[in-house]
């Protein structure tokens, strides 16, 4: 698994050159939430889809 530094420069790289740094941020936001993800998945962390159906009808009470 690549280095934060490297996945970062890989992320710049991809990024058009007349991004701003809002679309930057994003982008880095978005790629470490992905790993985040991940990482909760394979740990085990996660709750079915019913489950999570569940949940949202709870909210909207």
């Amino acid at each position: 698994m690549p280095s934060a530094k490297e996945q970062i420069a890989e992320i710049l790289q991809d990024q058009p050159e007349d991004s701003s740094y809002e679309e930057i941020l994003r982008e880095l936001a978005l790629a470490q939430m992905v790993d985040r993800g991940l990482a909760d998945s394979d740990a085990g962390r996660t709750i079915s889809h019913e489950e999570m159906g569940r949940r949202i009808k709870t909210w909207q009470k």
